[in-house]
């Protein structure tokens, strides 16, 4: 139990809106700190706890995502963890279980709305990472997380122009090499249909991992994005 009783019995609020016992077995001192933001205490705050929570949702997605669709090749289940894990998707999460008003920030951040989906995803990271630390297993985690990523899955799965390999690849090549990729696009002036008015090449390394083609810009880099994304899914498989 914390030392603040006021706090002990908002933590717990918010165990019971997870959907978890509130006599759950969990260290309240480290969920505490999950909800403690950097502009509050530049020691004491939640992100150790954000890298250990990020693994934990990467982990949670890849599982459910093999257990969901088992006959999904590699690089769509890549494609689908890397919306499911961006800041946009977990701020929404974070929303959705109401993580905000228990989260101590200060004011200097919070007057700041740019940044509040930076935050709001960080701070349910580090959540995950605090369940995970209390028991070193998912079982704080699953019974409550994998309904949510399932329907946010589902909808990424039903709607194409969800799918963002840029994205995707771009998870990847900083993953495994700290480095961005490069896209060089170029205007064709002799095309045959709209939807090739653009060539994009991505690069990375001096190597060129895919080229795609599309009716603006931003549509022959997500073109190309996809060809290197899928390109090289069997390194993602060993990576």
């Amino acid at each position: 139990m914390l030392e603040d009783p006021r706090r002990q019995k908002q933590l717990q609020k918010l165990i019971q809106k997870l959907g978890l016992p509130v006599t759950t077995t969990i260290d309240w001192s480290l969920l505490d700190l999950a909800l403690t933001h950097p502009s509050v205490s530049s020691t004491d705050n939640y992100e150790q706890l954000e890298f250990v929570g990020d693994a934990v949702v990467r982990l949670v997605s890849a599982e459910l995502l093999l257990e969901t669709y088992p006959q999904e090749p590699v690089g769509e289940f890549a494609a689908i963890r890397s919306i499911l894990v961006s800041d946009r998707v977990l701020a929404e999460l974070a929303d959705s279980y109401g993580i905000e008003p228990y989260l101590l920030i200060g004011t200097n951040a919070t007057g700041n709305p740019i940044g509040r989906q930076s935050w709001l995803a960080d701070a349910f990271e580090a959540v995950l990472g605090a369940l995970y630390l209390s028991t070193h297993n998912m079982d704080l985690i699953r019974p409550w997380l994998d309904q949510a990523l399932q329907i946010k899955a589902k909808e990424v799965r039903s709607d194409p122009a969800r799918h963002n390999y840029k994205d995707a690849l771009q998870e990847w090549t900083q993953g495994k090499y700290k480095i961005l990729p490069e896209y060089r696009v170029k205007e064709n002036k002799q095309f045959h249909s709209p939807d090739a008015r653009f060539t994009a090449e991505v690069w990375l390394n001096d190597r060129c991992l895919g080229t795609g083609l599309g009716r603006s810009k931003k549509v022959s880099e997500q073109a190309a994005a996809k060809t290197a994304f899928l390109a090289v899914s069997e390194l993602i498989r060993e990576s």
